[in-house]
């Protein structure tokens, strides 16, 4: 495998707008670890080894167990995610494939019971984000492997 050209150096100024878009997403209030969690799910969908490395590294870090990142793909099935964590999972798993079935009703009013409407807002950046982070190291083929986690606070 071989990457194919450096998008950041290509086109700085893009890279670093989703740079400005993950800080805000990083600063919204959503729990660190559920936004792993969202990470991980939609990379699992969009079969994104890079940013599965990057983030199933970074939630081990932030003190993830293993169970828990082992279960994610199948999450319905494993008693280990609180009910914030479920609607969190399965709004990530609609927007990454919105084209299926759009965000249901009955989906966003599960959320609701969860989250407010800012709370709402900030978790549909933070999975458009990573949704587009996925799609940018997928076609760009960018190399797992080789990411260290940063000390987490």
């Amino acid at each position: 495998m071989e990457i194919r050209f450096d998008y950041t150096k290509a086109q700085p100024e893009a890279f670093q707008t989703l740079l400005k878009l993950e800080g805000y997403v990083r600063k919204s209030g959503i729990d660190p670890t559920l936004l792993e969690l969202i990470k991980i799910r939609a990379s699992q969908i969009n079969g994104c080894a890079y940013c599965l490395d990057m983030h199933t590294k970074d939630a081990r870090a932030m003190g993830e167990t293993e169970q828990r990142l082992y279960m994610l793909n199948a999450w319905r099935e494993a008693p280990f995610y609180t009910e914030e964590e479920r609607v969190a999972i399965a709004l990530t798993e609609a927007v990454t494939k919105i084209s299926d079935a759009g965000v249901p009703q009955e989906l966003y009013a599960q959320v609701r019971n969860h989250f407010d409407e800012g709370q709402f807002a900030n978790l549909i950046m933070a999975i458009n984000a990573i949704n587009c982070w996925n799609r940018i190291a997928i076609s760009t083929g960018m190399i797992p492997g080789d990411y260290q986690p940063a000390a987490h606070k």
